[in-house]
């Protein structure tokens, strides 16, 4: 029995935005690439290190993050199999944030070298890739967006609504019922609050019968009213723009 590619999660991310042929399937599945297990709360990426390869995350999940001057910490994003966390360093020169695990995790290090002449020999491949990173980026001003202007309840509340559909996309659980892989703390690193406000608020949401919740697993009893708590609009996700390039 062939076992199968490593680097399987990553063709199959690539084609919500693209629609690969044979040859460009077998061209990603050919990256050269190393697998290791890594335990949580390891770094893949420093801030300042000079990335030779790029990380496709295959199992667990990571969170994205700086540090400040004061030691205090943002979490900017958090990723689950299929995501190259750090697509980006097979271009920059020097990585601007860390990309750390949160649960055990395993990951596919792939030479920024090989990632780079994929995107020119298979164009497709390469604008699939370019079109990961917009996303990526759309998903950042979103995050921006939800700390500047929403308050405590509706912040945590579009956090869960994203966590929770892109999980049910990727094939990882149900948008209404899922494990939540981050603790109190990192949620309110990701959120701008203080642990103490984050607690507050997931009881408020307890209460108002928004979530239910039991040891970091949250229930969703109604979809439509927690997106409606959480002026949540997915449409920055585009994950209904499935496969529009080149198709």
């Amino acid at each position: 029995m062939t076992m199968p590619s490593a680097l399987a999660p990553l063709v199959t991310k690539l084609e919500l935005w693209a629609q690969l042929d044979p040859t460009e399937r077998a061209a990603v599945l050919a990256l050269p690439h190393r697998v290791e297990q890594l335990e949580a709360h390891r770094y893949i990426a420093r801030e300042g290190d000079q990335p030779r390869a790029s990380c496709l995350l295959t199992e667990g999940f990571a969170i994205r993050q700086k540090i400040l001057g004061d030691g205090s910490r943002s979490i900017s994003a958090i990723h689950m199999r299929g995501d190259v966390v750090d697509l980006q360093n097979s271009l920059l020169g020097k990585a601007d944030h860390n990309v750390q695990t949160v649960t055990p995790a395993k990951v596919a290090f792939i030479p920024r070298e090989a990632i780079q002449t994929l995107a020119v020999d298979h164009p497709r491949v390469g604008l699939a890739m370019w079109y990961d990173t917009l996303v990526d980026g759309s998903i950042f001003r979103e995050w921006i967006a939800n700390i500047a202007r929403r308050d405590g309840p509706a912040r945590l509340a579009h956090l869960l609504c994203e966590f929770g559909l892109r999980l049910e996309y990727a094939e990882l659980g149900s948008r209404t019922d899922y494990h939540l892989p981050l603790t109190q703390e990192q949620l309110a690193d990701a959120t701008g609050m203080t642990p103490v406000h984050i607690n507050r608020v997931l009881k408020d949401l307890e209460q108002r019968g928004l979530i239910t919740r039991s040891v970091r697993s949250v229930g969703i009893a109604d979809w439509d009213l927690l997106q409606k708590a959480a002026d949540f609009n997915s449409a920055y996700l585009h994950l209904k723009d499935r496969a529009p390039l080149l198709g």
